[in-house]
């Protein structure tokens, strides 16, 4: 028998609700703590409770992290969705289901094989509670999956021990449950499958959290002392990691006071008004919102860029437009996030695209904000913020010091004869501000959403207003040089390929996938707009681009060509917007597509 060890995708069919995602994330987990790398996706529904939800773990001793399509092994507790879970099946699949019912004959499929586990009826004597029984199904197929799949049975009991401390009373059922699941696999089915997964050591140091945590974590260590938001997911989760880490680290040990203040407002409206509020007095402060909470924030974001006040906003993105789908991934706030509010307005983005970066991100945009006076948007979304994912460990230098910015303080005042709120004096655009209460009698300022002249006097002048026009534009300049610069690989090919965000997670695969047919391209993963030098150079250097992203109307290819005025021919769409994260296999298929429908050369072996 030939066996395949550490290589599939299996997934998890439950009822929203029903207590599965405990076992199907202890699954996951127990992998990982086998050294395995590991990528997980929940995909549940929008409503509270009763529809089909799945959970996905892509295994992967490579390392491939990306969703990979088609499934090796489902796990169908769900009657309702098991058309379509055994059709998502691959051939030779396997299927894993409670036979204490029958299969009906039109599911069969004689391509794949099927595992049929009485569970329910297992169960019946075991337990006298039914709603027990219930939640022990779930655990009672982990513990099938653990002899069918040779996972290290203590790894499992472990962390049941370690998940249930203090609730004594559940653990031993919990284990006795796993064992009857296990001791069945082993006794009557054909255990272990050629599918298995042995221990390794290819996780290394790396860290299991969802880009969500990262973000709340990163932004009190950068110094974060005001959240406001209102709850829209899936970016809800943010603001209570913020709660939960700064509950931890921002308490005073002597008074027990909080050092920090978590708002939650009636609206998105107000919550950003109450972030730019809070940055106009100094303190660094935050929200995190979603697509339509950044269409009711705009208004905000417009008064915050012209009167150049530093804010910070998360846009953990989800398919649009409007409610769209409240649940599934995307990355469609591109272009709202770079040109929110009228007029001639742009502002600075971030694309994280790991949880590390999360973590980083969240002290860069806050440092960002007050460098540059202005909102900074950082461009997150479900399938990064909500979803566990292998990560590099944080790290923060305690030597690091916040970058405040221009900031006067009232010895700065006395030694001035006068002070201009928006003169530009060091010519970078930025000019220099103060505190609230800084001094008795200087530095104070008015500040509005209105025109005014280099001291803050309200004008209509033409001259006045074009003169600050031009002024910001030349700190946009002097921003390009301050964001996270793209990350360039490549050996001088004549084809590139542009990615940004979660889309970053299936490409090395893709890459890999593509050099055999003699496909290979220099890459550019975008991490922040304004667009860098490097950015501009990258398209210069290339015949033909594929700007690779995850909504309908290729919004980072138009911002490359509005920002760089460059041949839109070059840029080639690779588009994916159905939902679900982009797969290897979407974007291996469309680019080996277009250089088969246009003749593009390839490398060939000499021998």
């Amino acid at each position: 028998m030939s066996v395949s060890y550490n290589d599939f995708v299996i997934r998890f069919a439950n009822v929203n609700g029903s207590g599965s995602a405990s076992a199907n994330g202890m699954f996951a987990k127990a992998l990982f703590r086998m050294g395995i790398p590991v990528a997980t996706r929940n995909i549940f529904p929008s409503n509270i409770q009763g529809l089909p939800t799945w959970f996905e773990v892509r295994v992967s001793e490579q390392g491939y992290l990306g969703r990979r399509e088609g499934v090796d092994i489902m796990v169908a507790m769900n009657a309702e969705t098991l058309v379509e879970d055994v059709a998502s099946l691959k051939p030779g699949g396997y299927l894993l289901y409670d036979n204490s019912k029958p299969l009906a004959k039109t599911l069969r499929r004689d391509d794949i094989n099927e595992i049929g586990i009485p569970i329910a009826t297992m169960l019946l004597p075991q337990f006298s509670d039914p709603k027990q029984r219930s939640l022990f199904k779930n655990i009672t197929y982990l513990g099938a999956l653990a002899g069918l799949l040779n996972i290290e049975f203590d790894v499992i009991t472990g962390m049941v021990s370690t998940q249930y401390k203090g609730k004594d009373d559940l653990i031993e059922p919990n284990i006795r449950a796993l064992e009857i699941g296990r001791q069945y696999a082993v006794d009557y089915l054909a255990a272990p499958l050629p599918i298995q997964v042995r221990r390794s050591d290819q996780v290394g140091d790396r860290i299991m959290v969802e880009g969500n945590m990262a973000a709340g974590l990163g932004s009190v260590y950068g110094g974060a002392t005001v959240c406001a938001w209102y709850p829209i997911t899936p970016s809800t989760s943010v603001a209570e990691a913020f709660e939960l880490h700064a509950n931890r680290l921002r308490i005073d040990r002597d008074s027990g006071q909080k050092n920090f203040a978590i708002i939650q407002a009636e609206d998105e409206l107000a919550a950003i008004g109450m972030v730019i509020g809070a940055g106009w007095n100094g303190a660094r402060s935050f929200t995190a919102t979603s697509g339509p909470g950044v269409s009711l924030m705009s208004e905000f974001l417009g008064l915050a860029y012209f009167a150049e006040i530093p804010a910070v906003l998360w846009d953990i993105q989800r398919a649009g437009p409007s409610t769209g789908m409240p649940t599934r991934t995307q990355q469609s706030d591109v272009l709202a996030a770079a040109y929110a509010s009228h007029g001639d307005t742009k502002h600075p983005v971030l694309f994280p695209a790991t949880p590390k970066e999360c973590f980083d991100f969240a002290a860069d945009a806050l440092d960002l904000a007050d460098r540059l006076q202005t909102p900074i948007l950082v461009l997150s979304d479900l399938e990064l913020g909500m979803n566990d994912s292998l990560s590099e460990p944080f790290e923060w230098d305690d030597a690091r010091r916040y970058d405040r910015g221009k900031v006067l303080d009232a010895d700065d005042l006395d030694k001035m004869e006068v002070f201009g709120r928006y003169l530009d004096v060091d010519g970078d655009g930025i000019g220099f501000r103060t505190y609230p209460g800084t001094h008795p009698e200087k530095g104070a300022f008015f500040t509005r959403g209105t025109s005014r002249d280099e001291f803050a006097a309200y004008t209509e002048s033409e001259e006045a207003y074009q003169r600050n026009m031009e002024r910001l534009l030349k700190k946009w300049e002097t921003a390009a040089t301050l964001v996270p610069q793209a990350e360039i690989e490549g050996t001088g090919n004549s084809v590139g390929v542009m990615y940004y965000g979660t889309t970053a997670t299936p490409m090395p695969e893709a890459l890999d996938l593509l050099a055999p047919e003699g496909i290979q391209m220099d890459a550019c993963r975008i991490r922040a707009f304004p667009f860098g030098a490097n950015v501009r150079d990258f398209i210069g250097q290339h015949d033909v681009i594929f700007v690779v992203e995850q909504n309908r109307d290729a919004q980072m290819r138009t911002l490359l060509i509005n920002e760089f005025d460059c041949d839109p021919n070059k840029l080639v769409p690779v588009t994916y917007y159905a939902g679900m994260s982009i797969s290897a296999d979407f974007i291996h298929r469309h680019i080996s597509e277009y250089y088969q429908a246009n003749k593009l050369p390839r490398l060939t072996e000499v021998q």
